[in-house]
């Protein structure tokens, strides 16, 4: 099988062409630190950048050492400036967004009753697909300011990351449809007109509307769409214009997964419907890959020498507790079967008497004080450390076979996505031993991503 194309993280993050970078993929695979990772390595490397996270979760604000992140962008002290760069990070504030958009494009007055207005409230706060609306409205935001030379976006946690690329169209198709149309009439009409269209051609719809939504629900929503209707045009126009801006040249897509079966399911996922989208894809980050460096030793080999050292009776085993029984002495040789002439006889012949052994002691006669140095292999005392030495010894030898069938596992997982998705480029990044929580961890990360380092690190490193 070939080898999969390697992800250059570097030219992506240097090229003054690239823009925007954003990383999408299931969740718990590693996105917000590999967005963090990578602002702060290409701020490092003189870029002046900013990083969006949609994720709600606080693990970024807490990884650059900042108490809290919101709407605004905030510069991250510790960033190693020499380069002149800059680090600024953001979380997506959903409602504040929602209300910076009314308070721009409608005159104080209309803004006042919009952001008054219970639907507009309960909208704004959670109503489904407004998350990923509003994250379109502030990428088109960052950019348009044209103040950050590269915006890195953290997408949210599940499979659903990409349904920012839904947003313009399920919100065109909200602001299009019939019941919109509907509630948008008696405003478009006017006067005496529109009340006596209210009144017979919606008589009913309204009727039955106000006892599944209640009255009072029906009525807010009417003044709602009223006072927003000034505004749908320009929710379409910047949320088309923001799609367009993700399938430009200066855009680049970052697909995360862990090395698990499910995670690369998902990645290939995004991978499809990006190239369905015609996203810039730039390639698979591939996190918290494992390794090994006594890859040598096989599974079946650790396990087999496990083995061997659990159980003394095994006698497929080298030089030590079974020297003596595989010694040809004790395997009955033809040379002890038939002694040559002048030779003493066998031990074991008949009528002969017993020889004492070299290696075994003989027989104390009674009253006559032990000898200190016999018996020794048969005393617990000088038994007991060995065989404490050869159970640990076992134990890590089935530790290190469960990591070799890991690694065995996960390349199994990795040569069948690259075998489906060949044109995909790849970067892995080693498992670290513990979680990132700081700048060092982060640049640590990030170093992991740009050189395709192995898990365990050059000395002197």
């Amino acid at each position: 099988m070939a080898p999969a194309r390697v992800l250059d993280v570097d030219p992506l993050l240097d090229d003054p062409q690239t823009r925007i970078v954003v990383c999408c993929g299931s969740g718990g695979v590693g996105k917000t630190t590999t967005a963090a990772a990578l602002g702060l390595r290409a701020a490092e490397r003189g870029r002046k950048v900013v990083v969006l996270t949609i994720d709600p979760a606080r693990r970024l604000a807490q990884s650059m050492g900042i108490d809290s992140l919101d709407n605004t962008p905030r510069r991250v002290k510790g960033v190693d400036d020499s380069a002149g760069g800059e680090l600024h990070a953001m979380m997506l504030d959903m409602k504040r967004t929602f209300d910076e958009i009314v308070e721009a494009h409608a005159d104080p007055d209309r803004a006042a009753a919009i952001l008054g207005n219970p639907f507009y409230q309960s909208l704004s706060a959670g109503f489904a697909g407004t998350q990923e609306y509003m994250a379109m409205e502030k990428l088109g935001q960052l950019r348009g300011r044209d103040e950050w030379d590269l915006i890195v976006v953290d997408t949210p946690p599940s499979r659903s990351a990409l349904d920012f690329l839904d947003a313009p169209k399920r919100l065109g198709s909200f602001l299009d449809g019939k019941l919109i149309r509907v509630l948008l009439a008696p405003a478009k009409v006017g006067g005496r007109a529109g009340m006596k269209f209210l009144n017979v051609g919606m008589s009913m719809m309204t009727g039955v509307l106000g006892k599944v939504l209640g009255g009072q629900f029906l009525k807010d929503v009417q003044t709602f769409v009223a006072a927003m209707d000034s505004m749908f045009g320009g929710f379409r126009t910047r949320a088309d214009a923001t799609y367009k801006l993700l399938q430009a040249p200066g855009t680049a897509f970052l697909v995360v997964a862990a090395p698990e079966r499910d995670a690369l399911r998902e990645a290939a996922y995004f991978v499809q419907r990006l190239a369905a989208e015609d996203m810039p894809l730039a390639g698979l980050v591939l996190n918290r890959v494992h390794g090994s460096g006594a890859d040598r030793l096989s599974a079946e080999r650790a396990i087999a020498a496990a083995e061997n050292l659990e159980d003394p009776r095994i006698v497929d085993q080298g030089d030590g507790k079974a020297g003596v029984r595989n010694s040809p002495d004790t395997q009955g040789s033809s040379e002890s079967a038939e002694p040559e002439s002048g030779a003493a006889p066998d031990a074991t012949a008949p009528g002969s008497a017993p020889t004492p052994s070299p290696e075994a002691p003989s027989p104390t006669a009674p009253g006559t004080p032990a000898d200190p140095s016999a018996g020794t292999q048969a005393t617990a005392p000088d038994d007991t450390p060995e065989r404490s030495v050869d159970g640990l010894a076992a134990g890590l030898l089935r530790l290190h076979a469960e990591r070799m069938h890991l690694l065995a596992r996960e390349q199994r997982t990795r040569d069948r996505f690259t075998a489906r998705h060949p044109d995909v480029a790849v970067t892995e990044v080693a498992a670290l031993p513990g979680d990132v929580h700081d700048l060092a961890g982060l640049r640590d990360v990030g170093a992991r991503l740009a050189t395709d380092r192995p898990e365990l690190p050059d000395p002197g490193v």
